[in-house]
């Protein structure tokens, strides 16, 4: 089975359940840290003709990550290419073992089941809080409706402010976000690279929780210490 992966973490999720199936990954893959395969480019703009010619057996794509006209090209090539929808833990789970099947996976890793034992019950933060999610700014978009890492958040206790919103990222202004007063503001360092150096100075008096992007909007192994990891930063916040 040759396999390429436009998607991070399932990059990371195939490269250490199913070894050697890898032979292609986009250069946003950094995981595992040794990973060895070709670069394919981006996740929105993957090198059709480079992946084409690693005569893959799948191409892994995310209906969120991946543009439509790529895999469209893709598939016009010949290529097979498996297209992943992740709006929930539950979902992801469940697209996690599709996709690990499909690779060529003969047993079920131990991770996944970790993984789904840590989501079963996890203790979210008494009592709940408000927040926004920033997840870019120039201009600021934040976490709206139907997302991964807002569904991730509410398990944990935190429900953030723009989950009716009518767009999934929508954009809107920093004095918006600091007039609907969140208990907390979380800063992800991806895609935005949030630092305690930039981000937390433009919501003076409000509490700022920097937490791992790749805990919060990933769906692989990160995924089992994910609960643990982010709920100690979101306590954190408000020490």
């Amino acid at each position: 089975m040759r396999v390429v992966s436009l998607v991070p973490s399932l990059t990371e999720a195939v490269a250490v359940s199913v070894p050697g199936a890898l032979v292609g990954a986009t250069d946003w893959c950094t995981h595992p840290a040794d990973l060895d395969v070709t670069r394919v480019g981006g996740t929105k703009n993957p090198k059709v003709d480079r992946i084409v010619a690693l005569a893959p057996d799948l191409v892994i794509a995310n209906e969120e990550e991946n543009r439509g006209p790529d895999l469209a090209a893709l598939r016009a090539a010949g290529v097979e290419v498996l297209v992943t929808e992740v709006r929930d833990v539950p979902q992801a789970f469940r697209e996690l073992a599709r996709v690990l099947q499909a690779c060529g996976a003969r047993t079920r890793p131990r991770w996944l089941d970790e993984a789904e034992a840590a989501w079963a019950a996890p203790a979210p933060l008494e009592p709940r809080r408000t927040a926004v999610v920033p997840i870019w700014r120039r201009p600021w978009m934040v976490l709206g409706r139907d997302t991964f890492a807002g569904d991730v958040l509410a398990r944990l206790g935190v429900d953030h402010l723009h989950a009716a919103h009518g767009d999934r990222y929508p954009r809107i202004p920093v004095a918006e976000l600091r007039a609907a007063a969140p208990d907390l503001v979380v800063l992800p360092d991806e895609p935005y690279r949030f630092t305690a150096d930039d981000g937390p100075e433009a919501f003076p008096g409000l509490p700022c929780a920097l937490v791992s992007g790749r805990h919060l909007t990933w769906y692989g192994p990160s995924l089992a210490e994910a609960p643990r990891v982010l709920a100690g930063a979101l306590r954190a916040a408000r020490r």
